[in-house]
């Protein structure tokens, strides 16, 4: 009876203690600065664990075909470089400003499973800003991501914009580039016609 009253104490302090920390303002939540690695290690060796036990039954098709390589590429230059970088390619801003640091999929690529890599790409990651782009996607439109990914480690730069060019219009992301920063046009305008000015009839003006 003891042991139990003493541990119900201990407990309670506990609470009160984490509880009371965290409503301290002490811990700086700044993505600027990084984690002690005491945090690091817990969330890294978390993440693994989880990635490796959700990953576990995931049917993985025939990654092989070239046709889903190159819908790939297009997919991964749309909905990853930017984070991640690509090879001869720096990360973007964002990309640049998260924390923790998103991982060189090249190196991800080499030590995780193809259905390690659609687990996560699907579901993305809590706290890291790994997005679930199983939220707007279908694993159909998942699967050529990693079909490209089984690939990236073995691409240098000019092999990586190679593979860009010759999938060109290929993939769910192809015309990305093609459209950004252009407005849709209005339907009914021709885009080489501007639009005539209209004529005013200055007999109904009142002076």
């Amino acid at each position: 009876m003891k042991i139990i009253k003493t541990l119900t104490i201990v407990t309670t302090i506990v609470v009160i203690a984490i509880v009371g920390f965290a409503y301290s303002g002490l811990y700086d939540v700044s993505a600027s600065s990084s984690h002690s690695s005491i945090v690091n290690w817990l969330l890294s060796t978390t993440s693994h664990a989880s990635i490796e036990r959700n990953a576990k039954g995931i049917e993985v098709p025939d990654l092989g075909d070239d046709a889903l390589v190159s819908a790939g590429v297009n997919d991964f230059d749309g909905m990853c470089a930017g984070c991640h970088g690509a090879p001869g390619q720096d990360p973007e801003a964002m990309g640049q400003g998260l924390n923790p640091p998103p991982p060189d999929l090249a190196e991800s690529a080499s030590e995780m499973s193809p259905a390690e890599l659609f687990w996560v790409t699907k579901n993305g990651i809590k706290m890291t800003g790994m997005p679930a782009w199983g939220a707007t996607h279908d694993d159909d439109a998942i699967w050529p991501v990693v079909a490209f990914l089984t690939k990236l480690p073995d691409l240098d730069a000019a092999q990586y914009r190679n593979l860009l060019e010759s999938a060109s219009g290929m993939g769910h992301h192809a015309n990305d580039a093609a459209v950004e920063g252009h407005p849709h046009e209005d339907a009914g305008h021709s885009e080489d016609k501007p639009a005539e000015p209209e004529e005013h009839d200055h007999s109904t003006h009142e002076h």
